[in-house]
């Protein structure tokens, strides 16, 4: 007589598929409960990005309006952007039941360790607005600051870059530079071409006066408005020094410093 033989798999099984409907039932159950927040989490992604692009559009509509530099345009709408990106996801964040608070704690610490570690730089960044906003100088303007002078060609959100008269590029970092003195030689549209010159004292000094201005005026490049001055700077060592000061417009300065000193030594 064959014995009947339970096979002991089938509790086994058995409890596989009602461990499985388990599951199931909370999948489900999470799915349910999750998918309209998920489904509203991206909503707000994607209304988020159309307000944040329309909001950059009108800000850097208004700074065109208001004739601010491009580059500060530029780096302000910037800024605008990723902070309201920044509160967009923590928002999002929040509808799917994350607790934020630790969230904005490591934003908190990230901020000051970004800040202490670019102390000098976010000094320089705020130069760099000053000077976009109050405007000092522009592209092309002959400056002396920094105890350099140059050609302004390019002013940045951390640093200026001049050109020299011997054609080295000199770069300024903004937060000295917009605290320190600025002297801008375009700002009246002409510039006086500061000389020296020295005759003897026992030279007359109208004939010399005469002589240069006569000099001045034939060199094309010297402004007829203001006219050309003559004056007695100094009187000393056996030797009385003229200082003798055309005036002309910024893009022929140095022509008129080196040319003009050379016609008025011929002349004499």
């Amino acid at each position: 007589m064959k014995l009947l033989q339970i096979d002991s798999t089938l509790p086994v099984a058995s409890g596989l598929l009602d461990q499985g409907s388990i599951w199931m039932e909370k999948i489900k159950d999470m799915a349910l409960a999750y998918a309209p927040k998920v489904l509203g989490a991206i909503l707000v992604y994607l209304i988020g990005q159309w307000l944040i692009g329309r909001i950059g559009a009108i800000i850097k509509k208004m700074l065109s309006n208001k004739n601010f530099d491009v580059s500060l345009q530029k780096f302000l709408v910037s800024i605008v952007k990723v902070t309201l990106t920044i509160l967009m996801f923590l928002a999002i964040i929040g509808m799917l039941g994350v607790n934020i608070t630790s969230f904005a704690a490591l934003l908190a610490g990230a901020g000051l360790a970004i800040g202490a570690a670019l102390n000098g730089s976010l000094g320089n960044l705020a130069g760099g607005v000053m000077l976009m906003v109050f405007k000092p100088f522009k592209v092309g303007d002959l400056i002396e600051a920094q105890d350099s002078l140059g050609l302004v060609t390019e002013i940045g959100i951390f640093n200026t870059t001049i050109l020299s008269p011997e054609n080295k590029t000199i770069i300024l970092p903004n937060g000295a530079l917009s605290t320190g003195v600025i002297t801008n030689y375009n700002t009246h549209g002409n510039l006086r071409v500061d000389l020296k010159m020295a005759i003897s004292v026992n030279q007359n000094i109208d004939q010399a006066r005469e002589v240069a201005i006569g000099a001045m005026k034939q060199h094309a490049m010297v402004l007829a408005e203001p006219t050309p001055e003559v004056s007695v700077l100094e009187v000393a060592d056996g030797m009385t020094t003229l200082a003798i000061r055309p005036y002309t417009t910024q893009d022929n300065y140095w022509t008129v410093y080196f040319e003009v000193q050379e016609l008025v030594k011929k002349s004499f």
